[in-house]
């Protein structure tokens, strides 16, 4: 007996951990963070938050404690709503309770915010895309099941999930007919999170000392100066060398001769789109004709051709007091990403 009780809660920890996701052997929650507060709310309402057995939280329901429930006991887990304080036991946690019985006007949107960001494959998927719009089906799918390992026939529900629950932490905007996810990473108080995120990146490519991230943008304030204070400690941050023209190429000889080669020898690019500067514009499109991966940037959609709108956009606002933080972490992650799935920043025609 001892040793039953010793062994079975390592298991559950594991089923709990967000963190699972990363390796593929998370599983996403199946339900909405919303809907997996149902047998919390009821424990907490009906046996007044105290350890219950799976059970008897079922009867609080007027239901079974077999299939869909347990689908959804487990669903909680995950999102951090239910607690195993002892084996055959489950409680609401502290983060649920926060929610259902909020203290601030903060509270419940910032509880469901850390649930998505506990949720394995969810978290991951947030993480992948914030700041920037969420792509059309084709590529999404191929992110999800890919990258995060989702089942492939599982992705029409892990899809419901994810824009379900973003849209209740309010996570999600609507920019036309494009869904953006919010970045809300620099508002959270660690910067730990965005660190390992960023190490995992890093541990799935390989970068050599030798390799560069040519910046294209205007070289004229503001813009200009952003490639000192974001774009060059961004390509640092992802282990290459940042490499902008007016300041590192050129010199004597044909300036648009030192371009082609600066770009042709980058490993990756991130090209400002903002202003939509015509000289930006021409060597993007040098870039492409190379199909190089580059990173695209952008502080207005407008700005974004359509026919650039399949490929990955980081957006930034800079009326956020923390755009500067996000878009260097943002763009240092897209480099590493762009590195590990070119396919997703390297331009595709119509015949393609």
């Amino acid at each position: 007996m001892a040793k039953r009780r010793t062994a079975s809660p390592k298991p559950r920890k594991k089923t709990a951990s967000a963190k699972e996701s990363a390796s593929g052997r998370g599983k996403f929650p199946r339900h909405a963070v919303d809907k997996a507060l149902r047998i919390p709310r009821a424990i907490l309402e009906q046996h007044a938050g105290k350890p219950c057995s799976p059970k008897e939280a079922a009867a609080f329901l007027g239901v079974k404690a077999v299939g869909p429930f347990n689908v959804e006991v487990a669903s909680a887990i995950k999102y951090g709503f239910l607690e195993r304080p002892e084996a055959g036991k489950i409680q609401p946690s502290a983060l649920a309770k926060t929610i259902l019985r909020p203290q601030t006007s903060k509270d419940e949107l910032e509880g469901y915010r850390e649930a998505v960001l506990r949720a394995p494959e969810i978290a991951d998927v947030y993480k992948h895309y914030r700041g920037e719009n969420l792509p059309d089906d084709q590529f999404l799918r191929n992110t999800v099941v890919e990258t995060y390992k989702v089942p492939a026939d599982k992705f029409a529900e892990f899809k419901s999930v994810l824009i379900e629950s973003l849209e209740k932490a309010q996570l999600l905007t609507r920019h036309g007919d494009k869904l953006r996810v919010v970045d809300v990473s620099a508002e959270e108080p660690s910067t730990e999170d965005k660190s390992e995120h960023l190490k995992k990146l890093s541990r799935s490519v390989t970068v050599s000392a030798t390799d560069t991230c040519f910046v294209m943008q205007p070289f004229a304030a503001p813009l200009g100066d952003y490639y000192e204070k974001i774009y060059k400690p961004a390509a640092e941050k992802a282990g290459l060398t940042p490499v902008r023209a007016d300041a590192d190429i050129f010199g004597t000889g044909k300036i648009m001769d030192q371009v082609w080669r600066g770009i042709n020898a980058a490993k990756v690019l991130v090209a400002e789109l903002t202003k939509r500067n015509p000289n930006v514009f021409y060597e993007l499109g040098l870039a492409h004709a190379l199909k190089k991966p580059v990173v695209l940037v952008s502080s207005n959609e407008d700005d974004v051709p359509f026919d650039l709108q399949h490929i990955r956009v980081i957006y930034y606002d800079v009326t956020d007091p923390f755009w500067g933080t996000k878009l260097m972490e943002k763009v240092a992650e897209n480099i590493l990403s762009a590195i590990r799935n070119p396919e997703e920043a390297t331009f595709k025609g119509p015949a393609e």
